[in-house]
């Protein structure tokens, strides 16, 4: 769409072509409401893509944003959308060694199969049994808290009684989650496997009084109502590209190349300026919806905008010409790698990790964790790739606050990648520099993303993939009704950074939408 064609009045305007703006976008269309997305960038999807970043090589990978949990099946249905998450056939495996030989803990592939690896790794049933208990508790949880993210925010007791699971309740929206992980098992490495669900894009260490921890945790556990992470069959840009068609079809506009700059509001109708290579333009809106960031938003309404929260990850995409062979030979590399592969990531590792980040150095062991989306769904993979057995990595480190690298981001990155991949060739029994790939340049097929790049890539202020700490998800004051709700009644915030936002989930673009559609006072539909 040109310029000049993105002009007139909407029902509603899209600020933003990531998932959760065409979730919305998509609704509103099929509601009846005339739609405009304006997206900056020259393609929608946001952090949810899939692109080729190696030159001249046939390989689709899911850039940023990797694997769906919180996507609830209703909006897949509702939407009518064909796509398909495909659930890995192992959960994950932790390498370690014990008495000077290698060995780890592979969970998954049925019951016996895992209790038997509980006993080999720890010598008695005693820790699979706790593991059951505890996933089976955070399982009654998942079952009782999922649905209601595509419901009007419950206030914290309505969601108390509805898990209705004091001793639960505690462990998880009370007490640091470090206090149930260490009450429930003794195994260090276990007690680190249970405790990284709690760290995945959180700077928090296990005891954080704030209970940052727990908030991730408990949305890394309810997913689905299972916790399960599925592989998206086709990459992560097929989940946005279906929901771009369905968007489309239902009637809504996409205007690409359409970076907006100001939305002015009197809380009834609202007036959306945008820029393109050819100048400026405005746009009339009864609603804008808002799938950006909350610094983004407050920038774009002239608001005060709220402190970033500090991002504190690293990400890394590889393709392989084979799997590497691990130095624990009682496990099938095709396995070790399908689910999640745990490195560095005991309990006193996680704990030292924290504490040196904190102190601002770069944790001598940065903990990190690896999965292999080419061998749940090949599809992303040329064909001669595939025949060649080539394999995908996507690694996902913990605990690099943004502020490691304010003093050269270049190097430091270098640096932590170095480290980082040396925690995991020590439980290989070939370097991983051995099976990378090249490109048509003849370079390695590797790249790395800290926090500070994600900033400048996507605009997340300070490299959070979550665009702000996570939050509850009940209500709290200032949450409004459905966790999307602004200062202007007409402006929606549909973005991560939404109450319940967070992940690919589609959460806050469905709740914006429903806001909207629900006409409320003030906010008329």
């Amino acid at each position: 769409m040109s310029a000049h064609e993105a002009q007139g009045t909407y029902d509603a305007v899209i600020v933003g072509g990531g998932h959760n703006g065409l979730v919305a976008a998509a609704y509103l269309a099929r509601a009846g409401r005339s739609v405009l997305v304006l997206e900056r960038l020259d393609h929608t999807g946001g952090a949810a893509v899939s692109t080729r970043p190696f030159a001249g090589v046939d390989a689709r990978l899911s850039r940023y944003s990797y694997l769906v949990s919180l996507l609830p099946r209703k909006i897949l249905d509702d939407l009518g959308l064909n796509v398909r998450l495909r659930p890995r056939t192992v959960s994950s495996y932790t390498p370690a060694e014990r008495n000077g030989r290698p060995t780890g803990l592979l969970v998954g592939g049925g019951e016996e199969r895992t209790r038997a690896a509980f006993a080999r790794l720890t010598g008695s049933d005693r820790e699979y049994e706790s593991w059951q208990s505890f996933y089976g508790m955070t399982g009654r949880v998942a079952r009782r808290v999922f649905p209601t993210l595509t419901e009007p925010l419950p206030t914290r007791e309505e969601l108390r009684r509805r898990v209705d699971d004091e001793d639960a309740w505690r462990m998880l929206f009370e007490e640091p989650i470090g206090a149930a992980v260490e009450e429930r098992f003794a195994d260090d490495l276990v007690r680190g496997v249970v405790l990284t669900d709690a760290l995945i894009g959180t700077f928090a260490d296990a005891h954080d009084p704030s209970l940052a921890q727990n908030r991730c945790f408990l949305y890394h556990v309810i997913g689905g109502g299972t916790g399960a992470w599925d592989v998206p069959v086709g990459g992560m840009g097929a989940l946005t590209d279906a929901l771009a068609d369905a968007a489309r079809a239902a009637g809504a506009r996409i205007a690409t190349g359409h970076e907006v700059i100001r939305v002015a509001s009197d809380g009834r109708s609202a007036e959306v300026t945008y820029r393109t290579p050819e100048g400026e333009g405005t746009v009339g809106a009864r609603h804008v919806l808002v799938n950006a960031s909350p610094q983004a938003l407050a920038a774009l309404t002239g608001d005060e905008p709220p402190r970033p929260a500090e991002g504190a990850q690293l990400k890394v995409n590889m393709l392989l010409k084979r799997l590497p062979r691990l130095r624990d030979t009682s496990v099938d590399p095709r396995e070790a790698f399908a689910g999640t592969f745990h490195i560095a990531e005991g309990y006193r590792q996680l704990a030292t990790a924290h504490a040196q980040a904190a102190a601002g150095e770069l944790p001598a062991a940065p903990p990190s964790e690896i999965y292999c989306h080419s061998l749940t769904d090949p599809t992303i993979l040329g064909p001669d790739l595939v025949e060649r057995g080539y394999q995908t990595l996507t690694l996902f480190g913990l605990h690099t606050p943004a502020r490691l690298f304010a003093r050269d981001n270049d190097a430091v990155r270098d640096e932590l990648l170095k480290a980082t991949l040396g925690q995991l060739d020590a439980h290989l029994a070939e370097p991983l520099a051995d099976c990378l790939a090249t490109d048509a340049d003849g370079r390695p097929c590797i790249e790395a993303k800290t926090p500070l790049d994600l900033e400048r890539d996507l605009r997340l202020p300070g490299g959070n993939i979550f665009h702000r700490a996570l939050s509850w998800p009940y209500a709290q004051e200032g949450t409004g009704r459905w966790g999307v709700e602004t200062r202007h009644a007409n402006v929606l915030l549909c973005g991560a950074g939404a109450v319940r936002g967070g992940g690919v989930s589609g959460v806050p673009g469905h709740n914006a939408a429903m806001a909207v559609l629900e006409g409320r006072p003030g906010q008329e539909g």
